[in-house]
């Protein structure tokens, strides 16, 4: 294949990837993607396999991470595009070095595709600074048949079906072009038998039973959209008028109620950054939220900015405040994993030489170390803030912790509703993986349910003030899963490493066997 042909698809490749994605969703464009990139890189030298993944990862991550420029200006969003975009510049590289291993033995091509696509993820989901799994191929999947797969092996596996579907796709149109190319009267039995492999891979998928967990009762849930007066990073310049937005929307809630014209809930969740006035330190914060606690009767998980431990220092909280009492210190979660250069700046001379605009961030958020297991009294929940609910064991942790329930608090005022349906689709995984019901409460949208099998219902719009009530399941068990862990990424992984030594014998071999005819050219 020529350069500028392969070039063409390493582009197509990133769009296509692209497309899989909310707010698009075309699903079955993913595996397209992974084999366009497969076929561009194969056979190729390193430096162009580099190349190529690194423009498949710019065409993929420049318009998926779109949102992190609405208010920050260019520079962090081409710096976070082209970091991730280097991911898949290694992938490229590796997919080229493992050339000889798929010309040998052509029948592990596909499997040598999804395992290498599981070790890239795996490495750009912990660096640097804890990793950002963004766009990982389990993100676009929500609508697919292989979303089920989540409940047995959890992203990774889906990832793998996914890259696996990509790699028998060039494989067969591979095998089918050599077969034509001999001249052989059933050329097209590779393409047939790819096609039908892929087919059932995807049947395989509807066969896999979700929420393989047990109901044991329900519970009735109210998400508070309160709603920001305006959308950018300086939402929080009226911190009151973002609180009193969620009092009044829950005292409201209360009157319709008592009214009878909705269902009495057990649990009120509000959006992470409702409160940005720490309520423990700030008797006026504390006494409103209070006031909406009590109108309506029951616990009010918050989303708060809490000053400490250290002088300079906050945290993001999720904070139970019981009706009559106020905040309940024994259940309150901080989050385990602050966003680096948004929530804390870490090598801050060093990233203030490259913009001043991170001393923005004024005070570091101190990360919490406990698991998000809170008590409600009605419910014990498994909270995760924001982009934690990217990372597998964050929010597993809170299942094996003895959550019943999946919550999702989040602040999507500093972006847009194509990174909000993002995040939305990780939450349907992550309720199918554990076999949990779930929702995902946002400032201002999109806020929803997920049922244990990735349905969503009750989605809010987008910028406006909603609130939503729905009766839950509670469930209890462990899917596969939960229990498994991050065992399945590891193996996976771990063949991707196989495979490249593997590659490393053979292009020994093969180098050894040139040598011996350039000595002995007779």
């Amino acid at each position: 294949m020529r350069l500028p042909v392969a070039v063409a698809m390493a582009v197509a490749a990133g769009l296509a990837l692209l497309l899989a994605f909310p707010p698009y969703g075309w699903w079955p464009l993913a595996p397209v993607g992974v084999a366009l990139l497969a076929a561009a890189t194969h056979r190729r030298r390193l430096r162009a396999g580099a190349g190529l993944g690194f423009l498949t990862g710019v065409t993929l991550f420049a318009p998926m991470l779109a949102w992190t420029n609405l208010h920050t200006g260019y520079l962090p969003w081409v710096l976070l595009s082209l970091l991730q975009a280097g991911y898949l510049a290694v992938l490229g590289m590796a997919t080229a070095w493992v050339s000889p291993l798929a010309d040998r033995f052509p029948a592990v091509w596909p499997a040598l595709t999804g395992v290498l696509w599981v070790g890239q993820e795996a490495l750009r989901d912990r660096t640097p600074f804890g990793g950002f799994p963004w766009g990982r191929l389990a993100f676009g999947q929500d609508g697919s048949p292989l979303l089920r797969l989540a409940s047995v092996g959890g992203a990774p596996l889906v990832t793998f079906a996914v890259a696996l579907t990509g790699g028998l796709l060039v494989a067969g149109a591979w095998w089918t072009v050599r077969a034509r190319a001999t001249g052989g009267p059933r050329w097209w039995a590779p393409a047939a038998g790819c096609a039908a492999t892929v087919l059932l891979l995807l049947a395989g998928g509807l066969l896999v039973p979700v929420a393989t967990t047990r109901d044991t009762a329900s519970v009735t849930v109210a998400i508070v959209q309160g709603n920001v007066p305006r959308l950018g990073l300086d939402f929080n310049a009226q911190r009151q008028a973002v609180l009193d937005n969620h009092v009044d929307a829950t005292i409201a809630l209360a009157g319709e109620v008592a009214a009878g014209s909705r269902p009495r809930p057990d649990l009120v969740v509000w959006p992470e950054n409702s409160s940005d006035i720490d309520p423990l330190r700030n008797a006026s914060a504390g006494a409103r939220i209070s006031a909406a606690a009590d109108a309506v009767g029951v616990p009010i998980l918050v989303g708060a900015v809490l000053f400490g431990p250290e002088r300079g220092q906050v945290r993001n909280a999720g904070l139970l405040w019981r009706p009559g009492s106020g905040p309940d210190l024994d259940q309150l979660y901080i989050k385990r994993h602050p966003v680096p250069f948004a929530e804390y700046v870490p090598l801050r001379r060093i990233a203030r030489m490259v913009s001043d605009q991170v001393d923005r961030v004024r005070a570091d958020f101190v990360a919490g170390t406990e698991p998000g297991v809170v008590d409600s009294g009605p419910v014990v929940l498994g909270d995760v803030i924001c982009f934690e609910v990217a990372y597998d064991g964050l929010v597993r942790d809170t299942v094996v912790g003895g959550a019943q329930l999946l919550v999702v608090q989040t602040n999507n005022a500093t972006f847009d509703e194509a990174e909000a349906r993002q995040q939305l689709a990780m939450v349907r995984l992550r309720a199918v993986e554990h076999g949990r019901a779930a929702l995902m409460a946002s400032t201002v949208g999109v806020s929803g349910f997920v049922a244990p099998d990735g349905r969503v219902s009750d989605a809010t719009g987008f910028n406006t003030r909603a609130v939503v009530v729905r009766q839950l399941p509670l469930a209890e068990g462990r899917t596969l899963a939960t229990r498994v862990g991050v065992l399945p990424e590891a193996l996976l992984a771990a063949l991707a490493v196989a495979a490249l030594a593997g590659a490393l014998v053979l292009r020994r071999r093969r180098d050894g066997r040139s040598a011996q005819v350039a000595a002995h050219p007779g």
